[in-house]
């Protein structure tokens, strides 16, 4: 397969090495112009009065001074990620994502946590007002094709590369320190969401657990009538805003928390008073009614056995039998068969029946 030189030199046969080295030296020293040309323009706006005075005016120097609390802020947001020195409740430890996230929330970097929560919400909007994949697709094969195009231009007309002379020396890599760094980041975020599931449902803080219960609760009934980019965009606003409302009015609103934890033990021991009155006077109430129950049920087992010891019927007692009702055992010994014969002969006949009376 012919290379683009090739083909320019059959377009053109006039063309050899030596005139192709010629264009390419052109080209090399067109774009040295131009870089010169554009490195002194730079330098001649850098130095002009003009941009002297922009630089170091008043508007100038608040700009500098709130860029450089936006860079110390997002330094000290990004140095929170620490161990923390407390633990779980059964002695889990914790992941460095809970010192971050807790320092992200509580506003103690008000810049970092607003850009932040300004980041989020224009995301939740760009992805639904704006076809980001489609924009993302039609950047990629412009930038390509316009590469693409130039450096087929580029051999064709002084046979040299453009993107050659823009190419750099190596290829960039990421370094192996950097994706191990990348993947403990991304072990220590996924078991800060594992860690806080399970002290949510395993109650380690019954304030915390509650909380989840009615976010959860409340999430229910919103997914029903919110779209999606909307409920993303109703969570972030809570997650972000709830914690600086609670920071700005800290205060009051323990004060109002505490007022209300002291009139609901009062009202709880005032229950458990009520309580144990009921319960004694129930007690009571049912002591005497098994007082007198009792007193009852004696009374009929006291009469019932009278009732068993009376008289029988026609006035006759029943006694217990003596040995004198019993007819007594004969104490000599039976006769033996051999005494045993037939009756006598001389026994007297029967008698004659009596004669009929007279009449």
């Amino acid at each position: 397969m012919a290379s683009l030189e090739d083909v320019s030199s059959q377009i053109d046969p006039g063309t050899d090495k030596s005139s192709t080295t010629t264009a390419q030296d052109q080209a090399a020293g067109l774009t040295k112009t131009i870089k010169n040309g554009t490195a002194s323009a730079m330098t001649s706006v850098q130095n002009s009065q003009l941009a002297k005075d922009l630089a170091n005016g008043p508007a100038a120097q608040s700009v500098k001074n709130q860029a450089a609390a936006t860079s110390n802020e997002f330094s000290d947001l990004a140095s929170s990620r620490k161990m923390p020195e407390h633990t779980a409740a059964n002695d889990t430890p914790l992941t460095h994502y809970h010192s971050f996230f807790f320092n992200l929330l509580s506003w103690k970097n008000p810049r970092a946590t607003g850009i932040s929560f300004t980041s989020v919400v224009v995301f939740i909007f760009a992805c639904r007002y704006l076809p980001i994949i489609r924009l993302a697709l039609k950047g990629t094969w412009t930038v390509l094709g316009v590469v693409t195009l130039a450096e087929a231009a580029a051999k064709l007309t002084i046979g040299s590369s453009v993107a050659g002379s823009v190419r750099p020396r190596r290829y960039y890599k990421i370094p192996k320190e950097t994706l191990e760094a990348t993947l403990d980041d991304v072990e220590q975020l996924i078991n800060f969401f594992v860690i806080e599931i399970q002290r949510i449902v395993f109650v380690e803080h019954i304030p915390n657990t509650g909380v989840a219960f009615a976010a959860t609760f409340l999430s229910y009934y919103l997914v029903k009538l919110l779209p999606a980019w909307g409920f993303a965009l109703f969570a972030t606003c809570v997650l972000f805003l709830v914690p600086l409302v609670y920071t700005r009015n800290k205060e009051f609103i323990e004060a109002q928390v505490e007022h209300a934890s002291s009139i609901a033990a009062k009202q709880t021991q005032q229950i458990r008073t009520l309580t144990a009155e009921h319960t004694s006077k129930g007690l009571e109430t049912v002591k005497s009614y098994a007082g007198e129950y009792s007193s009852v049920a004696s009374e009929y087992i006291g009469k019932s056995r009278q009732k068993i010891s009376m008289p029988a019927v026609n006035g006759n007692t029943k006694s217990e039998p003596k040995e004198a009702d019993f007819p007594q055992a004969p104490k000599t010994d039976l006769p033996s068969s051999a005494e045993h014969t037939e009756p006598d002969a001389t026994a007297p006949e029967d008698e004659e029946p009596v004669a009929e009376s007279a009449t």
